[in-house]
């Protein structure tokens, strides 16, 4: 039966996602916005997390927005990421990913040449799947580490979208081990460090003004492997996408391994933050980021 369900759900979802991959490039942009203030208006409990998030670090974000109307944004960015992935995963933009601007490539050949690997952070930042897509493309094969779908039939029909632009997967769970596999060969490995972790899992560190649970897997790898840390981010600019490479992020030289990785951490947390405040709009800011951390 569950099996059944599972079909029925990957029919449902190509066949409501087929209509946006047709139209015409300009009103698919429309449609992507539209979608995301839908789901403003209808997916309250997500819209009430957002809001209290930015409520409660509106004035360290760049702008004069009010918390409401940059939620609002939020959603619509989230409509047009949605879309464009659509549009790309039916073959209809091609071109969208060979528009996008790549600025500091040179920081990843650099870290290339050392042959350790190279373990890319960034978080639910702009379109983050456009940029896996894209950095596959355009820099080389890339490994992703992501959260595979509940439904497997879906997730097939994902995982074979991502790998026609050269891009692998590996998934959360029992991850560690082909993360450090391809590190050691040399290759590269992307992580989205930016959503809350139970507590075995990572550290508290400041994000925003306020403590928050962060990924310490970057950081432990890091230091295990020798890998060259790199901040990859993607964001909207001049009706396109610019994906940013930052230069290798330097470890720290405590030589206590606790106190090191906390420190490691707190640094790889800041690259994120950063981008939150340059571009409020194109994180997400429905996900509970400060929860499980008294404040």
């Amino acid at each position: 039966m569950k099996k059944v369900k599972w079909l029925l759900e990957t029919v449902l979802v190509i066949v409501l996602s087929f209509p946006f991959a047709v139209l015409p490039r300009r009103t698919a942009v429309k449609a992507g916005e539209f979608l995301g203030l839908l789901l403003f208006s209808v997916w309250g409990g997500r819209r009430r997390i957002a809001l209290d998030n930015i409520g409660r670090v509106l004035p360290l974000l760049d702008g004069n927005r009010t918390a409401e109307c940059l939620t609002r944004d939020t959603f619509r960015n989230l409509g047009r990421s949605a879309v464009e992935i659509m549009r790309i995963y039916y073959g209809r933009e091609g071109g969208i990913i060979d528009a996008i601007e790549i600025r500091g490539a040179g920081h990843y050949h650099t870290a290339r040449k050392k042959g350790k690997g190279v373990l890319c952070i960034t978080g639910h930042c702009g379109n983050w799947e456009l940029l896996a897509l894209a950095f596959g493309r355009s820099m080389g094969a890339f490994c992703g580490v992501a959260r595979a779908q509940n439904n497997p039939y879906l997730n097939g029909v994902i995982e074979r979208a991502r790998a026609s632009f050269g891009n692998t997967m590996l998934y959360k769970k029992g991850a560690l081990k082909g993360i450090l596999s391809r590190l050691n060969k040399g290759e590269t490995v992307g992580i989205l460090m930016d959503q809350a972790v139970v507590k075995e899992e990572g550290v508290v560190v400041d994000f925003l003004g306020r403590g928050a649970w962060t990924m310490k897997t970057p950081a432990l790898i890091a230091r295990k492997t020798g890998a060259a840390v790199l901040p990859v981010f993607i964001h909207r600019e001049g009706g396109g996408h610019v994906i940013t490479i930052f230069p290798e992020v330097a470890l720290s030289r405590k030589t206590d391994t606790e106190k090191a990785v906390h420190e490691d951490t707190e640094s790889f947390s800041r690259y994120v933050e950063d981008y939150v405040r340059r571009h409020p709009d194109e994180w997400l800011w429905i996900h509970r980021r400060w929860k499980r951390v008294p404040q």
